[in-house]
């Protein structure tokens, strides 16, 4: 084992030098002192002391620095900043807060700022450009990069072609090791980063690939053919970009090819892009699951998140009205037993909660496709048999609650008859909803909500107010 001692300070990839703990407090907060320089020296429009503190950041750095910001300072910064600032730190802000400063910047600017970054960065920062400007920043840019950039823009939004790099390094399969490695260590136009050699065909399609280990090991007069592994993973530049992320977690992948409808290379996809997918789509459950939009974010005005929120609350006030329709069939049985009215909101909550239980579940497995047909019955009987069993532990508790609460022995029988029924429906209910509305093209994360408490308020309702009224002679 070869031993190294540790760097003195944080070096990032990019060559930046500014350790994060020079910046950030214990709890990873920007300093208050820090952003107090900064904004000294934006109202003072010192581009020397802005560019001390700001110019030699990691670009997440300069991204907390940016929204902790005034919506009025962040262009000032970046234009007093000039060809000092990174515009790799427009990706890491929320887009309302891109898409801000991107309109108060001159599209000069913006060109000279997306020439040096990796072309996904450039695209992410371009695809929120309206049309004209978009189009005016791609004019000012080198023919190749033009034409590289636009290609990607041409692909659907959340597509493999959006994400994707187009610089890679690709070799025919006859060249031997030695000349892949002197072409590596003599080329000036490489890719900032790279894990793998891509070996191509005359026509640009690809037969294969070499990990940067296993050239490294290869004597040199090895051609890349007889090292090369098959191209068994590819994504195409229009597959959803999900599924792109669903293939890097199947198979552990660093990077995969991405080609074009004539199975050409045109690009590259790492995992460095594809976590911030994946964070991003699970982002996006926890938030449908909440009845929340996907694309709001806390830089949103009070007006505009209110108006994103109403509908999924106007369906639930919906469902809350049936189920008080289901209560006011049996008015005549609570206003002879007011214990009624106490008990029943206890049921339909216990059958809520297990039923959201059981929905998050659902909706994860058909999100991460854990769900197949081979085990879709075996799943759904699990949850159910899962409901019964707690439905059996809670209606001893609660019954025996319920008993002596009222000293009413068969008040408790009715409400562990109840909470049992309850809790198998929820079970039921909190696996097919959202298995339905996932063969109906429906998003389940929005949708199953609404439907599953509708579903566990009337049958808790039904089942506790019948039950008790059968029972009772309440009718």
């Amino acid at each position: 084992m070869v031993s190294t001692p540790p760097p003195e300070r944080a070096i990032a990839p990019d060559g930046n030098e500014r350790a994060p703990d020079e910046i950030r407090t214990e709890d990873g907060d920007i300093r208050p002192d820090v952003l107090a320089a900064i904004r000294a020296a934006i109202k003072a429009e010192d581009h020397d002391a802005l560019t001390a503190l700001a110019g030699d950041l990691y670009e997440a750095d300069l991204g907390d620095i940016i929204e902790a910001l005034d919506a009025d300072e962040r262009p000032r910064l970046v234009a007093i900043m000039g060809a000092d600032f990174d515009f790799a730190a427009l990706t890491e802000v929320e887009d309302s807060v891109r898409e801000d400063i991107l309109e108060e910047i001159p599209n000069r600017q913006i060109a000279e700022g997306v020439r040096d970054l990796d072309s996904d960065d450039a695209v992410y920062i371009l695809e929120d450009l309206e049309p004209e400007d978009k189009q005016e920043v791609l004019d000012s840019l080198p023919g190749p990069e033009r034409v590289a950039l636009q290609r990607s823009l041409d692909y659907p939004e959340d597509s493999a072609g959006r994400l994707m790099q187009t610089d890679f390094i690709a070799a025919p399969p006859f060249w031997t090791v030695g000349q892949m490695i002197d072409h590596l260590r003599d080329s000036k136009d490489l890719p900032d980063e790279f894990y793998e050699i891509f070996v191509i065909d005359p026509a640009g399609r690809i037969v294969g690939h070499v990990s940067l280990n296993r050239l490294l090991r290869t004597k040199r007069p090895q051609k890349l053919e007889a090292i090369m592994d098959e191209a068994d993973h590819v994504a195409m530049a229009t597959d959803d970009q999900t599924d792109v992320a669903d293939l890097f977690k199947r198979y552990n992948l660093v990077s995969i090819p991405v080609i074009d409808d004539a199975q050409r290379l045109v690009g590259v996809l790492t995992f460095d892009d594809i976590v911030d997918i994946i964070d991003e789509e699970a982002d996006a459950e926890i938030r449908a699951l909440g009845g929340v939009k996907s694309d709001e974010e806390l830089s949103d005005s009070v007006f505009e998140t209110a108006k994103a929120r109403f509908a999924w609350l106007f369906v639930n006030l919906l469902t809350a009205i049936l189920a008080s329709v289901v209560i006011d069939l049996f008015k005549g049985s609570l206003e002879k037993m007011v214990a009624l009215a106490v008990l029943m909101p206890i049921v339909a909550s216990q059958g809520g909660n297990a039923g959201t239980q059981t929905m998050t579940i659902a909706v994860r497995a058909l999100a991460t496709r854990a769900i197949t047909g081979a085990n879709t019955t075996r799943f759904v009987t699990r949850e159910v048999m899962v409901g019964l069993m707690n439905g059996i532990a809670f209606a001893l508790v609660m019954g025996c609650i319920a008993a002596f609460w009222f000293g009413n022995l068969q008040l408790g029988f009715v409400m562990g008859i109840a909470i049992i029924v309850n809790l198998i429906a929820a079970g039921l209910a909190g696996v097919v909803i959202p298995l339905t509305l996932e063969k109906v093209g429906v998003d389940p994360a929005v949708a199953s909500g609404p439907f599953v408490t509708t579903v566990t308020d009337i049958v808790g309702f039904f089942a506790f107010l019948g039950v008790a009224t059968l029972w009772f002679g309440l009718g």
